[in-house]
């Protein structure tokens, strides 16, 4: 069942996206005391009493000025208001009524949509009254003075809301795959989120740095459910001044946290940078699953070798994910980009797969014989007695071993290769954890689970 929207609206920094934090009840839009930090339309959930519902922030309403975003932050926000159920119009109970306020009024009054007016800033009830009742005037009913701020008077409105929103019953748990759509600025993110959904969800624009909160998009496919989250470019931190851009980044780098599976955007004419090089490190240390999303190869001049120097490309600067899948595609004609998620299905399924534990010392067993620890100079040797996988998301496997410190870079190399050969595990990293442990605790705890040497 689709949970009910309610679209804030208002012009710039009015505090729309600190009432979106907190009718969320989490700091999840970014709030800066500059106007048109807010672009697209960012959608959270929440709830009150009996109703859920989803909140959607959008940019700052401006009337009759063309520059910049300006235009496609209206778009966002008249896409918004189509699919509401209700909205709240945000004004400034400091500033008092604006023309900005009076034009943005008697457009809503236009809108389908019941709409309801929230005075923000109005920190104390007494002079809070007094701020609102100037707004009577806008023509859209009670004014409700609140802070957005410290919470006070947000109770009231919310009653009102409710009166308008259907009842969300029996919602069932939707088992979602969460992806997250990173990379440098200017690579085509937004513009492969809206290939996915099939329309302007996120604003696109030569402009660097035009997404700057994290924006979750659901689609379904094949009955599967996906999350999409776009994400503010990334770049080199010596660049990245305290701001906007500041929030953005650390947004972007959450979003790889809590996502299942991370698309790598790569720019197909500037190939792979060093930026790129950092962000794939940072998918690696968090854990995530990764999809190599090659974009703009619509502008690539090619012939029949293209493909394969690229790919080439992609080994020598990226070789440490060499686990991970790659998919050339186009965000502006849409080739190829449905079947990133037949890629992101797969690697998904191996971020979470568990693999028992007389298989992995199948494998174990068979990798010693081929090659077997080296012997120090004191003659001693390095033994592997058994392993177990401890975890998934990514899959973790517990070595136990005579001593960790016996083992180089390059064996224990050799023995993930070994599981990746043998196991698979396309798409995800793995994590092995080597545990020195004297081998007659080994004895009692495995029952005699050795790999022999």
């Amino acid at each position: 069942m689709k949970l009910p929207i309610v679209a804030i609206i208002g012009r710039p920094n009015v505090g729309k996206s600190t009432f979106v934090n907190r009718l969320a009840g989490e700091q999840s839009a970014i709030v800066y005391d500059q106007p048109g930090v807010t672009r697209d339309r960012t959608y959270l959930p929440a709830f009150w009493r009996d109703r859920e519902f989803m909140v959607v922030d959008t940019g700052g309403l401006v009337f009759n000025d063309d520059t910049e975003f300006l235009p496609l932050i209206r778009q966002q926000a008249m896409a918004a208001l189509a699919e509401a159920s209700a909205a709240i119009f945000v004004v400034d109970g400091l500033t008092g009524p604006t023309a900005a306020d009076e034009e943005i009024a008697t457009w809503l009054r236009q809108q389908p949509v019941p709409v309801l007016l929230a005075v923000n800033k109005c920190e104390s009830p007494e002079q809070g009254l007094i701020q609102a009742a100037e707004f009577w005037n806008l023509g859209l009913g009670e004014p409700f003075p609140v802070s957005a701020i410290h919470g006070s008077g947000t109770g009231d409105l919310l009653d009102e809301l409710v009166t308008y929103l259907q009842p969300a019953q029996d919602i069932p748990d939707i088992d979602e795959i969460k992806i997250a759509i990173v990379g440098r600025p200017n690579v085509g993110k937004s513009s492969l989120l809206n290939a996915f959904v099939g329309e302007q969800r996120a604003i696109v624009s030569p402009i660097s740095g035009t997404t700057r909160d994290a924006i979750d998009t659901k689609i379904e496919r094949d009955g599967k459910t996906y999350l999409l989250i776009d994400t503010a470019g990334i770049r080199k931190k010596k660049n990245v001044e305290y701001g906007p851009e500041f929030f953005s980044i650390n947004r972007a780098f959450k979003a790889i946290r809590r996502a299942d599976v991370v698309l790598l955007v790569i720019d197909a004419i500037d190939g792979v940078t060093e930026q790129d090089q950092k962000l794939a490190g940072r998918i690696i240390e968090e854990g995530r699953a990764c999809v190599l999303v090659v974009n703009k190869w619509d502008a690539v001049d090619k012939d029949s070798y293209t493909i394969y120097d690229y790919e080439k490309h992609l080994q020598e600067r990226l070789h440490f994910t060499e686990w991970s899948e790659t998919i050339f595609v186009s965000a502006l004609t849409g080739q190829r980009v449905e079947k990133i998620l037949e890629l992101v299905n797969q690697a998904a399924e191996e971020h979470k797969r568990r693999v028992s534990t007389s298989v992995i010392n199948e494998v174990l067993e068979e990798a010693v014989r081929w090659h077997s620890p080296s012997v120090s100079r004191s003659g001693k040797q390095g033994k592997i007695y058994y392993g177990t996988q401890v975890s998934t998301q990514p899959p973790t496997i517990a070595l136990f071993v005579n001593d960790a410190k016996r083992f180089n870079d390059n064996y224990r190399r050799y023995i993930e290769r070994q599981f990746r050969q043998q196991l698979g595990f396309k798409g995800t990293p793995i994590r092995l954890f080597w545990r020195s442990k004297k081998a007659r605790d080994v004895e009692n705890a495995s029952n005699n689970r050795a790999v022999r040497v």
